[in-house]
């Protein structure tokens, strides 16, 4: 009886039983595994969603109506007669409230720069206004040009003319000495330079 028991524990029949078992073993655990994999799929894919939103929430502008800066800007223009001049800045900011309004920190304005003799204005401050073509300097004004140096407190460019006029006291020194007054005007490209009111003149000889 125990060899004829033996014998039948081998047969075909058993064979495909075993593998029967295995193939059902097999999809008990491919149940379970795919499932854990779809749900960590969709966690990992979550994360990822929600790690953009948060780093797009990050960048965005603050102020997203805060007014347009420009950094170390270079404006090159001519007025009415082509006269070529040039304007620098640290930066230039359009007041949001009225945008011909554009005010600059440090600015720097050259006249007739590739000529032979140009003229340079540095001031603290100053806001161009678009519509108006003027340039308002404020704050330490200092003008060297040709053979004047001097230093005033306002000065206001205009674009248009090319006439470059200052209110307010002035000390300078030129070629020929030193030179007090209360208002100055440059005009024809920095070739003429006037100067009025409470005019005092040193003259140095040579």
């Amino acid at each position: 009886m125990t060899a004829a028991f033996a014998d039948q524990s081998h047969t075909p029949y058993s064979a495909d039983f075993e593998r029967w078992r295995q193939r059902s073993r097999l999809i008990r655990r491919l149940r379970v595994i795919l499932p854990a994999v779809i749900a960590i799929i969709l966690l990992v894919m979550a994360g990822f969603i929600i790690q953009s939103t948060l780093a797009g929430a990050k960048d965005k502008p603050q102020d997203a109506d805060a007014p347009i800066q420009l950094v170390n800007p270079r404006f090159l223009g001519r007025d009415d007669k082509g006269r070529a001049f040039v304007l620098t800045a640290k930066t230039a900011v359009r007041d949001p409230k009225d945008y011909q309004r554009v005010m600059l920190d440090t600015p720097m304005l050259i006249l007739d720069e590739e000529g032979p003799r140009p003229t340079r204005i540095s001031a603290k401050a100053g806001v161009y206004r678009e519509d108006k073509r003027v340039l308002n300097l404020e704050g330490g004004v200092k003008l060297n040009g040709g053979d004047v140096n001097f230093a005033t407190a306002t000065s206001i460019f205009n674009t248009a003319t090319g006439e470059l006029e200052g209110a307010g006291e002035i000390k300078g020194a030129g070629a020929l000495g030193e030179i007090i007054a209360k208002s100055y005007g440059v005009y024809d490209k920095g070739e003429r330079m006037v100067f009025k009111g409470g005019v005092h003149t040193r003259v140095e000889s040579h």
